[in-house]
């Protein structure tokens, strides 16, 4: 892995619903980020968002997802192309376990997450991997100019937002799992497809959904 890969982003948003598919879902997820980073006083850090190698966006994490089978959202992530300018096509990811969901509060949620160095994006091409457990994981801290030199931004694998009710704050997801969603990633390809295959080379055609969510990472952490 090169160092043209930067965090991971993972948003996780409110309104899971079971049966959505990833084509109508990408356009939501697109939504979650223009919303948190036009708040410049809420918003990511841009001297964290510029550093991040891979972006994850799972519309639908919901508090309800406890009473079935603990699967809390499914989502996208997409990684910095060769070179560190512009972003791959997206791949899909699913979070499941953890007791996050009491943390936050709320029926509904939006979760971001920033995987902060190398370690934390090879991650992404295992199985599966438990966030606090394979993964450093810390709460992120918020304001688009904030200072973004604490020990949990230095050395945390992966930062984590979450945004419910309006209020959009740092938080621990530890104990929640990230793996790939095979499932989407055939549906938006149409063929059964590695994530890393996604991410890694940056030259996959991504479906024209996922144009308004690369358009917005562009316009906020393009590197140009």
């Amino acid at each position: 892995m090169t160092s043209k890969f930067l965090p991971v982003l993972a948003l996780a948003t409110a309104g899971f619903v079971y049966g959505a598919d990833a084509i109508d879902r990408l356009p939501v997820a697109a939504e979650v980020f223009k919303e948190v980073m036009s708040t410049p006083d809420k918003a990511i850090p841009q001297d964290l968002l510029a550093k991040a190698q891979c972006v994850v966006i799972v519309p639908g994490l919901k508090k309800g997802a406890f009473i079935v089978g603990g699967k809390y959202g499914r989502g996208f992530v997409e990684c910095r192309k060769n070179g560190g300018v512009g972003w791959s096509a997206p791949g899909s990811i699913r979070v499941e376990g953890g007791s996050f969901g009491f943390q936050i509060g709320g029926a509904e949620v939006d979760v971001i997450m920033l995987v902060m160095n190398e370690r934390g994006v090879n991650r992404l091409f295992g199985s599966k991997f438990t966030l606090g457990g394979d993964a450093s994981v810390a709460a992120g801290p918020v304001g688009r100019t904030a200072s973004a030199e604490t020990d949990a931004a230095m050395t945390a694998e992966i930062l984590t937002w979450s945004r419910t009710r309006g209020l959009f704050a740092g938080i621990s997801l530890n104990g929640a799992t990230l793996r790939p969603d095979e499932d989407w990633n055939r549906e938006l390809y149409g063929r059964k497809i590695k994530l890393k295959e996604i991410l890694v080379t940056g030259e996959l055609k991504a479906p024209d959904s996922a144009r308004g969510l690369i358009e917005e990472l562009n316009r906020y952490s393009s590197r140009k």
